[in-house]
Formats: structure tokens, C-alpha cells, sequence
């Protein structure tokens, strides 16, 4: 049988003609095409300003710089995600700590964020950044985040890597509550550029910087220069930036791909009320559901329940992996990593991460799943539960 992914990107025609109008174009990379990306973006969005860069990681990087994070900074987020919700404060010197998630959503906590925050207004160590995360494509409880920040005096940089096509409170992530939200655009993402990142941002002077740092903290925009142009080549470095620009080539793919982006976030919601509906027998906790957002559906992920199921997260896996179906896992607690532990982090600081962690596995979903092949999914998934009958 072929092998079922846990995601898998979707490119249509359409999406290979734009890559190639761009390839037979004038420009590769820093042409029209990046711009008109960006415009798209923050219209559908919602938002003053969005600025594409070549991968989230480099989008949280320079928001965290923008937002002006430096050594000895105190940057807080949530141990349930990818490595760059935490490098990204660690590129620029600053000391990390996390906040404990909830245990139904699996987003950071605002009850244990709101403790946290409480003891290090005692201690005179409050944080500078929090970066919340939407896991699995389900939006943070953004506005009480929101109204904590605006008490304690910190910024807000929302990582919304899976969370494009999300809702809260009926707008799209990445329009409000937060000072800067991070998006990706990595293969298997819900609008694909390859690679890539994008961040939405209000502020006007923010998105300035951040145009910047993605481009060697260089200009040529006459108003903007601290000199007098000497001619039409003239160009100045106004701060230490990088390179982290997005190509032409994936700006097309992406304008492309995000045509399409409400039909692929319908195919996921129809796909996950599937699963709820066909997995509800099963000794699983589920995703859940909440009537203020909606989720992007970027990943489908169960925790084997251990009251009802004696069988080991690793057994199912085993199983799953064995039968040609591409389950995973996300995502191993930050603190747990050997960096970390060599920072200090230790085993037993954020508990109901760990425990969602020992439990969890993500299931196969993408926009071009078919309904046989969910069906062969749970097929596999009762056997390995030890349920007796297949469907």
C-alpha cells in the first residue's frame, strides 16, 4: 500500500505557471513579485504591513530583534513547540524561560502565565517578549495574553507558524492582539513557498526595522537615508541585518497557493470533523474545540488516552510507522533538549507539557487526503489500540 504522510504539500498547475512566469521574468529574486506577495497577504489579513522573509525561524529572529530584544533580555514562550519558538530569543543573547500549557488546548496557559508573571513582578524579573504559540493551527487565547501585556509592560510576538487560515474572535490571526505574528511558509505548511516566513505587523515603524534586518539592514529609499545620495547606486547600512529575503521564485508560488487557501483550510476542516467523528469510540483524547477561534487544522493530534488503553505511544507508533502510515510526533517539550538541559532546564519544571508530550501523536492530514485513505488511518490506529474489527 502507498504510503500515507502526516502532511504533504499540494501544488496545482496554476502554482507551476507562476513559478515559471517568474523563471522567464526579469527577476529571480528581489523583484515586483515579493511585494505583491506581501500585499496579498496583509489584505487578506487584515493588517497594515506584512514583511516575507525566507523562513519563520528568520521571521522570529528579526521580530525578536525589531521588538528589541538583546543580551540580557527575559523572553517567555511555550515548551510545546518547534526548537525556533525558543532559539530565536537565544540568537539575539537573551535569557529563555516558558510558560506551561493547557492541558486541552496545548497553548500556553494563561492561568500559569498570569502566576508567572505575578512572581516575577515580585522578583523585579518580568518578561521583555512572550511568544505564544498556536499549536496545531488552534489560536492562543490571545486577547487575555493581550490584557496581561498591557498590565506587565511586555510585547507580543505571536508564532502563528501553523496557523495560517486561523480565526479568533472572527478575524484572522495575525490582525490584532499581538505586536508582531510570524507565519510559515515550509512545504508541508498551509500555504507552501518551499520555504519561507512572512511577518504581520500594525506598527508601521516596526515593519521599517524589519524590512531592514531582512536585507543587511540596508536601503536605498531616498527618505529614509541618514546621508546626502550621491546618485542612483547609493546605499546605506543603517544597522547590522541579515540575509533573509524571500526569492521571487517562492513569492509567485506562494500569491498562488494563497488563492486557494480557504478551499484548503474547508478540506482540513472537513477532514478533522471526520476524524472526531470516527476516532470518538476510540481511547483517545482529541483535539479540542472552542467557539471563539478556529483552527487551521495544520495537525491533527491525539493523546492516547492511558486510563482506557494500556498500549505505549511507542508501540502505536511502531505499529502506525509499519503499516505505511506517516504518523508523528509534536513536539518534544524545548525544555527537554540537550541544549536546554545544559542551560538548566530540567525534567518536572512544565508538567502538563511532558505529560501531553508522553501521549501524543500527530495523525496523517492534508487538503488532498482522501476519505479511503482516513479510513485506513483509523483502521490501523484501532488495531494498534488493541480494538477488535476494522470498519
Amino acid at each position: 500500500m502507498a504510503f500515507i504522510p502526516y502532511s504533504r504539500q499540494s501544488v496545482s498547475e496554476e502554482d507551476v505557471a507562476a513559478v515559471v512566469a517568474v523563471l522567464r521574468s526579469d527577476f529571480l529574486t528581489q523583484g515586483p513579485t515579493v511585494p505583491g506577495f506581501e500585499h496579498a497577504f496583509a489584505e487578506l489579513h487584515g493588517v497594515e504591513h506584512a514583511v516575507a522573509v525566507s523562513n519563520a525561524t528568520a521571521g522570529l529572529h528579526i521580530a525578536c530583534l525589531a521588538l528589541g530584544v538583546g543580551p540580557g533580555s527575559r523572553v517567555w514562550t511555550s515548551p510545546n513547540s518547534f526548537l525556533a519558538s525558543a532559539n530565536c530569543a537565544l540568537y539575539c543573547g537573551a535569557v529563555v524561560d516558558f510558560v506551561d500549557i493547557d492541558p486541552a488546548t496545548r497553548n500556553m496557559s494563561v492561568a500559569r502565565l498570569s502566576e508567572k508573571l505575578v512572581a516575577a513582578k515580585r522578583m523585579g524579573v518580568l518578561p521583555d517578549v512572550v511568544i505564544p504559540v498556536d499549536f496545531s493551527g488552534l489560536p492562543c487565547d490571545l486577547r487575555e495574553i493581550r490584557g496581561l501585556a498591557d498590565e506587565h509592560g511586555f510585547k507580543v510576538l505571536e508564532d502563528a507558524s501553523h496557523a495560517t487560515g486561523a480565526t479568533y474572535l472572527d478575524k484572522p490571526v495575525g490582525s490584532a492582539w499581538s505586536d508582531a505574528t510570524v507565519f510559515s511558509f515550509h512545504a508541508v505548511k498551509i500555504v507552501t513557498t518551499g520555504e519561507g516566513g512572512m511577518v504581520t505587523t500594525n506598527d508601521a515603524a516596526l515593519a521599517y526595522k524589519l524590512r531592514l534586518l531582512r536585507s543587511h539592514g540596508m536601503t536605498r529609499v531616498v527618505e529614509e537615508l541618514e546621508g546626502r545620495a550621491e546618485g542612483a547606486w547609493y546605499y546605506e547600512q543603517q544597522l547590522l541585518g541579515f540575509n533573509h529575503r524571500m526569492t521571487d521564485l517562492q513569492a509567485a508560488l506562494g500569491t498562488a497557493q494563497l488563492k486557494r487557501l480557504s478551499e484548503a483550510h474547508e478540506r482540513r476542516v472537513a477532514l478533522a470533523a471526520r476524524y472526531d467523528l470516527i476516532l470518538e469510540a476510540l481511547p483517545l483524547i482529541r483535539p479540542c474545540r472552542l467557539p471563539d477561534r478556529v483552527s487551521s487544522w495544520h495537525l491533527y493530534a491525539v493523546e492516547i488516552d492511558g486510563d482506557r488503553c494500556p498500549v505505549s505511544r511507542a508501540r502505536v507508533f511502531e505499529v502506525m510507522r509499519a503499516a505505511e502510515i506517516g504518523v508523528n510526533v509534536h513536539y518534544i517539550p524545548i525544555h527537554l533538549q540537550p541544549h536546554y538541559r545544559r542551560l538548566g532546564f530540567q525534567v518536572g519544571g512544565w508538567p502538563a507539557a511532558e505529560h501531553y508530550y508522553a501521549r501524543a501523536i500527530s495523525l496523517p492530514l492534508f487538503p488532498d487526503m482522501t476519505d479511503e485513505q482516513q479510513d485506513r488511518v483509523v483502521d490501523v490506529l484501532r488495531g494498534a489500540l488493541g480494538e477488535a474489527g476494522t470498519r
